[in-house]
């Protein structure tokens, strides 16, 4: 009785982002999204999907919706026990700051990492999508990256790094320029980390910054300088490296609505989610969460065409989650035939990216 009561609850949850989404990207990111939480729960996912079929008074109970929220995510990677006495609140507010498969032998690792797989004998792309964070993981990343010859998507915001500064100082244009010349796609964060909190009155959002002068503080914005805070970042790019980013944007915490989700395109920017199994657990608690358990979830679940998402430092994560984990996710999912594209190849996104 209290699984199919948790069951009903989460589909009555998600069966709004499912009513709302408008088609393509938004629909299957939030179908993926309810056949994660209903496989947290034992479920088959066509019991959750079904409940896109509740009625109207439940489709309209909730407002915002998620790509792929923290907290969804976190119900995926969950034991269902957990994750139905995990409040909601926590889940939202991760911000910040888990069995281990056998080791790869050494010799391996070493042609894996000289070798890029042909794409014509690839199972399918992987899209890794990095985050910024504390930053104290960037060098890491970058020089991972180079050795395996993998590019990657990135989603930048103005957070404070572990230097002292913040990422999108000028003391970061060398290290943008130079993701920005290896071929990286590069996008939005929002300025501030502006995490998504409610659809306010008369058409404003309403957004609560992690960081500048309205950290931590409820603000209301129209669709316009929503819009503004994705464009922010471009404007500060341009700066660093005379570049602009590319058309895509995520919102922090993964948290969206159909208003939020219209300003962006209305100024030219597509939204990235990530996958259920994409969920790295680089945001967990390491005590409860080990980068064991976590790389063997996603090299057990990950499949062609998932967005993983990962972030460049976590402030509150004891045990780090990519010194640990990032090449040995990598060499693994080589080692099961699959290849590495940037979100410019992804069929969602590709027609976002101008042609020349």
């Amino acid at each position: 009785m209290r699984r199919t009561a948790t069951l009903t609850l989460c589909a009555l949850a998600l069966a709004p982002a499912l009513a709302q989404a408008e088609s393509g990207v938004a629909r299957r990111a939030a179908e993926a999204r309810a056949a994660g939480v209903a496989a947290a729960y034992g479920a088959r996912p066509a019991a959750v999907v079904k409940a896109a079929a509740a009625p109207a008074a439940a489709v309209q109970a909730a407002k915002i919706t998620a790509d792929s929220t923290p907290g969804a995510a976190m119900m995926a990677v969950m034991p269902a026990a957990a994750a139905a006495s995990m409040p909601v609140s926590s889940a939202v507010a991760a911000a910040g700051p888990a069995q281990m498969p056998a080791q790869t032998p050494a010799s391996t690792q070493s042609k894996a990492a000289t070798a890029a797989q042909p794409p014509s004998q690839c199972r399918g792309n992987i899209y890794l999508t990095f985050d910024t964070g504390s930053q104290a993981q960037a060098t890491l990343i970058a020089e991972t990256l180079q050795k395996h010859r993998i590019k990657a998507s990135f989603f930048l915001a103005n957070e404070k790094t572990v230097n002292g500064d913040y990422s999108l100082d000028p003391s970061w244009g060398p290290y943008w320029k130079a993701r920005l010349a290896e071929g990286h796609v590069i996008g939005s964060h929002t300025f501030d980390h502006d995490v998504l909190v409610r659809d306010g009155k008369a058409g404003q959002l309403e957004v609560k910054p992690g960081f500048g002068a309205s950290a931590g503080k409820l603000r209301s914005l129209t669709p316009e300088q929503y819009c503004g805070e994705i464009r922010r970042v471009d404007q500060r790019f341009v700066e660093l490296t005379g570049s602009h980013l590319d058309p895509l944007w995520r919102a922090p915490a993964g948290r969206t609505s159909p208003r939020a989700l219209a300003a962006a395109r209305s100024c030219g920017y597509s939204h990235v989610g990530w996958s259920p199994a994409g969920f790295s657990g680089d945001e967990l608690p390491s005590e409860k969460y080990s980068n064991a358990s976590l790389l063997a979830k996603s090299l057990r679940d990950l499949r062609g065409g998932d967005i993983v998402l990962i972030h460049m430092g976590i402030w509150s994560r004891k045990d780090a989650w990519a010194p640990a984990n990032l090449e040995p996710l990598i060499t693994g999912l080589s080692q099961r035939g699959f290849c590495f594209a940037t979100l410019r190849d992804h069929p969602d996104y590709s027609s976002s990216f101008k042609r020349p």
